[in-house]
């Protein structure tokens, strides 16, 4: 017997993205009131690689061409209301985010367009197999984000090679 019955599973998973959109979103918001550095930009998405782990249970295996496909629809299709959404603006000698109006809306429709995908997809594979697939399409979407923002703000600041500790 399995220590959570895996007709909770898909209750505790969608109860718990709806937990880390909320918390994203509460974070984004008041980030944007702090200076951004090459070092906040970065860590998102190498604390997110720790995900990876994940794969080494069985159960969380998934095809190789599922997993590509995964990543590049969070890399090129989630990403870009993110992108398209983030500015920096110069306040004295720091870079602040720019807070955007349609930010908190887009990441409260990339949450209910995840789940409603989630849902699609959990009627083919394993609840397990699932996150995978999910953790996937989300480390696209950061990634690619996170970059694009490392773009923008060596592009405001003029940095090439920012100093070890920005």
């Amino acid at each position: 017997m399995n220590l959570i019955d895996t007709s909770y599973m898909k209750w505790i998973v969608t109860i718990g993205a709806a937990l880390m959109a909320i918390s994203v979103l509460i974070v984004r918001l008041k980030a944007s009131r702090r200076p951004v550095t090459v070092k906040k930009i970065i860590i998102p998405p190498l604390g997110m690689a720790t995900g990876f782990a994940m794969f080494i249970a069985p159960e969380m295996h998934i095809p190789l061409l599922w997993a590509l496909i995964a990543f590049v629809v969070g890399w090129l299709l989630f990403s870009y209301p993110l992108i398209k959404t983030t500015h920096f603006e110069i306040v004295g000698e720091e870079v602040f985010a720019k807070r955007s109006p349609g930010f908190a809306f887009i990441l409260i429709g990339l949450l209910v367009l995840r789940l409603a995908l989630h849902e699609v997809v959990e009627q083919y594979i394993s609840v397990l197999q699932t996150g995978s697939v999910f953790f996937l399409l989300a480390f696209g979407m950061i990634l690619r984000w996170r970059l694009f923002m490392l773009k923008e703000y060596r592009a405001i600041t003029g940095l090439t090679n920012p100093p070890a500790g920005a």
